[in-house]
């Protein structure tokens, strides 16, 4: 199991923890109920934090890439894979869609190759 650094967790009702600050994560067995669901451990706290989400949730959170990460990451390598089929596109055949269809194809292929770069 892998935590991810740096990723803020929620806990519910609008508290947040820094994933790699967490120390504990404890089911609460008495009083439970809304809003007290969890005991948070956090690192530098000598009380845990009552979280109103189940135990379950936040470690699929602490655990789990972003989506944003995940989403990134694909739509990188969809972009990968349209410049190597944009490569095999010849000549004519972009001629005809820029000055037919006004689709730049060799402006698009700069672009993609700029924001590949970027990364």
């Amino acid at each position: 199991m892998h935590i991810q650094s740096s990723v803020l967790v929620p806990l519910g009702f609008g508290k947040y923890v820094r994933s790699d600050q967490v120390t504990a994560i404890i089911p609460i067995e008495q009083d439970r109920g809304p809003g007290r669901r969890t005991f948070v451990g956090v690192q530098g706290q000598a009380d845990p934090i009552v979280a109103s989400r189940a135990e379950d949730s936040i470690v699929r959170d602490l655990v789990q890439e972003p989506r944003e990460v995940i989403q990134s990451r694909q739509q990188q390598q969809i972009l990968r894979d349209l410049l190597l089929d944009l490569a095999n596109v010849n000549p004519t055949v972009r001629r005809i869609s820029r000055d037919e269809g006004s689709l730049d194809l060799d402006r698009l292929e700069r672009r993609i190759r700029e924001v590949l770069e970027d990364d």
